[in-house]
């Protein structure tokens, strides 16, 4: 049986994975709607297959890379969940103290990807924290699926408290020059865009294609901010004029890149709305930023 590419997959199938993974509809109408694609030599189960995240053969830095000192951690976050998870990741040859990343995780929990991203930042000289969300619930519990059950299920201002107070333990660790900056996905990307209206000492925000700031936020925003968003994300991209118009009332510091027919979440390499090149720059770019306003 020949092996499902993109370029064998409709873009509608695409949205409508997006609509699934965002809760816009259930599972049961995504299968419904998902089976109108399985024609001919293309299944069901095998459409079903090719656009779920395949985790662990995708991870760029393995768990146990050599380089690296990573474990879990918790630390309190008495205004969001309570006691929060994260992975903790830096170099083992560092010599001094080094500027802190927190990474945000999308609207499933600290999954395998987000770790492993966790892990990219602390291969380029930050220690990094990517906390779980989902932690005051039992944690991420191995599937996405039943991640985004459970993130639904908690308070999106409670679960911003986590994420401000990760900046608070990372600010104050031992290992940490206290200039951190906060890189996020979808979900992770509003938190990111939230950190900079709540953070006024943030240093830099990098949110991938996440939602904006409400305009009164927007104003508060001092960090600088590195944008990424995804040319085909009609729904996300719809609140970026409004933002921007913002921003450069208020002569914020940020620069936006659009990325040329990619979907939502190219920067994650175990879907197959993955896209390398766009991936590889955005994350160029972003590693560039870090070092330009954490270092």
């Amino acid at each position: 049986m020949k092996q499902l590419t993109k370029e064998d997959i409709s873009q509608e199938v695409f949205d409508l994975y997006d609509d699934y993974a965002h809760n816009k509809i259930t599972r049961k109408e995504f299968l419904e709607k998902l089976s109108l694609f399985a024609v001919g030599a293309i299944t069901l189960p095998a459409l079903l297959s090719f656009i779920s995240p395949n985790y662990i053969e995708n991870l760029l830095i393995k768990t146990d890379d050599p380089r690296l000192n990573s474990g879990y951690i918790s630390y309190d976050s008495p205004k969001g969940g309570g006691t929060i998870k994260g992975l903790l990741s830096m170099s083992k040859d560092a010599k001094n103290k080094l500027p802190g990343i927190i990474v945000v995780h999308e609207n499933r929990g600290l999954n395998p990807y987000i770790e492993d991203v966790c892990r990219r930042a602390a291969i380029e000289n930050f220690i990094s924290l990517a906390p779980d969300a989902l932690s005051p619930l039992g944690g991420y519990p191995g599937n996405d699926d039943d991640g985004r059950a459970m993130q639904s299920k908690r308070n999106q201002q409670e679960m911003l408290e986590d994420f401000i107070a990760a900046f608070e333990y990372l600010k104050k660790h031992p290992n940490c020059n206290g200039k951190i900056g906060v890189v996020g996905f979808c979900f992770g990307g509003w938190i990111s865009n939230m950190m900079a209206v709540k953070i006024p000492d943030l240093k830099a925000a990098v949110p991938y294609y996440g939602r904006q700031a409400s305009d009164e936020d927007a104003k508060k925003i001092k960090t600088p901010l590195l944008l990424h968003y995804a040319d085909l994300d009609k729904r996300v991209n719809a609140g970026w004029p409004a933002f921007e118009k913002v921003l450069k009332e208020n002569n914020s510091v940020y620069e936006a890149h659009f990325y040329p027919n990619v979907n939502h979440g190219f920067h994650n390499n175990s879907t197959p709305r993955f896209d390398k090149a766009a991936a590889d720059l955005s994350w160029e770019r972003t590693i560039a930023f870090f070092k330009k306003y954490l270092v």
